[in-house]
């Protein structure tokens, strides 16, 4: 009896259209591809921007130095945000 356990490793490509029109075709072409298991579509809105993720890596070199933030409100909150 065979026992062996399969693990898959799920790897991911982002692809970014300026123009959506042929984004029906580019799914179906991805889809015909030997080992392409799901094509999901995410709007603009749901994009990291190269701003943001400088901003996400700034946050997380102050976080990983020791560096404390204290926000008693949410305006606080905000301006400290904004300041990134």
């Amino acid at each position: 009896m065979d026992t062996r356990t399969y693990t898959s490793q799920t790897n991911q490509v982002i692809v970014t259209l300026e123009d959506g029109a042929a984004l029906s075709e580019i799914r179906k072409a991805l889809l015909l591809i030997r080992g392409v298991a799901a094509v999901r579509v995410a709007h603009g809105d749901n994009m990291v921007t190269p701003a943001l993720r400088t901003k996400i890596r700034k946050a997380r070199k102050e976080s990983s130095d020791g560096e404390t933030i204290v926000c008693s409100t949410p305006e606080e909150m905000q301006q400290y945000f904004d300041s990134l």
